[in-house]
């Protein structure tokens, strides 16, 4: 149901069949053409001129085969927050805002743009399930009333984001990324170019070996604890759906910033 202001009413909590829908988005080739693909990583890009919506999937069939890191380990490193602060350098803050559900939950995350553009933040609902020997976890923008957007930012708005981790056997794994995002703003497309060809694959680099490092700070840093695995060790404060809408970009300000060209090629 449509609401005003660009946003629509948020009834459910995804269920299986999203998360078998992101599966099958994941490992399909079709619709998605590759612009990248070195030591490990590939870019599959599905994106047309005249969208504003930016479609990225990091790899497609093989994209880092972590042949020293566990899947389990991946999905830990993904959910772990604490840990995220030490390795993520694009990240400027984070945080967790409330518990759905024993496997959704709603939070916070900004990140560092190249001066001169504005840093961009979201509001998420995210959502994980352990299936076998695949992880997967998705999210997508919620506006939550708390949480408006903020003076110094461009809110961003993620359609459809998400990790799958396959299982290759005992310590070897296969990560995905999918990302369906409006960045907002008027970004020229040379810089969503420049975004989905080198930025994206230094990403998941710095996720693997963030992975191969944290088993080793995980022992130092409250072993026990993972609320992503026990649902009582979580003690977020409950919010419900109700207090929720889906997030679009039609119901945001639109920040020019095509005019900042020369600064943009240091990137």
């Amino acid at each position: 149901m449509s609401t005003k202001n660009g946003t629509k009413s948020l009834k459910n909590i995804p269920d299986d069949s999203v998360f078998s829908s992101f599966k099958d988005q994941c490992l399909s080739p079709d619709g998605w053409i590759s612009r990248y693909s070195k030591g490990g990583v590939t870019v599959w890009c599905q994106a047309e001129e005249s969208r504003t919506v930016i479609n990225v999937l990091v790899g497609n069939y093989k994209i880092i085969l972590c042949k020293d890191v566990a899947a389990e380990t991946l999905y830990d490193v993904l959910h772990d927050t604490s840990y995220r602060r030490k390795w993520d350098t694009n990240m400027i803050d984070t945080y967790d805002i409330g518990r759905l559900t024993a496997n959704a939950d709603v939070g916070y995350y900004s990140w560092k743009c190249p001066s001169p553009l504005k840093n961009r933040d979201f509001v998420t609902m995210r959502s994980w399930l352990p299936l076998g020997n695949d992880y997967l976890i998705i999210n997508y923008s919620v506006k939550h009333p708390q949480h408006p957007p903020k003076k110094d930012y461009v809110r961003a708005v993620s359609l459809l984001t998400g990790y799958l981790i396959q299982s290759n056997g005992a310590g070897c794994s296969t990560l995905y990324y999918l990302t369906q995002m409006d960045p907002r703003g008027s970004l020229p497309k040379w810089v969503v170019n420049r975004v989905s060809q080198f930025v994206a694959p230094k990403a998941m680099r710095k996720i693997y070996k963030a992975s191969l490092k944290y088993p080793d700070w995980k022992r130092k840093h409250s072993p026990a604890l993972k609320p992503w695995m026990f649902p009582e060790q979580n003690s977020l404060p409950s919010i419900s759906v109700g207090e929720l809408t889906l997030q679009r970009g039609d119901s945001l300000e639109n920040i020019d910033e095509s005019d900042q060209h020369a600064a943009l090629h240091s990137l």
